[in-house]
């Protein structure tokens, strides 16, 4: 297994402002197969306030638990790397790893 030893310095794609990647969020985003964040906290968190006012703090067909609401994710389309149909996922695709259709998914899952 990989583990991160060093910090890394990245820069904010909307605030241009450096931030540093710690050597424990690098092990954690790795451990989840996240690619690497693009904005600072600080962005992020802004992003995250402005998800949750656009719609009023609650999402249309949203998920309730615990007493909260969470706010609709933002989906993206991608080409399913196994049957090449048109999938939505919950992130931006960037070609360095496979994409999967949910159907393909659920059979890669279970083949672990």
């Amino acid at each position: 297994m990989f583990t991160h030893t060093r910090d890394k310095t990245l820069t904010c794609v909307d605030c241009r402002q450096e931030f540093t990647f710690t050597a424990s969020e690098q092990q954690f985003f790795a451990d989840r197969q996240f690619s690497e964040p693009r904005r600072c906290p600080s962005c992020r968190a802004s992003r995250k306030a402005a998800r949750g006012a656009s719609d009023g703090g609650y999402a249309s067909g949203g998920y309730s638990a615990g007493g909260y609401d969470r706010p609709q994710r933002e989906m993206f389309s991608a080409t399913c790397s196994s049957c090449g149909r048109e999938a939505q996922v919950p992130f931006r695709p960037n070609g360095s790893k496979p994409v999967y259709c949910s159907d393909c998914f659920k059979t890669q899952r279970r083949s672990f």
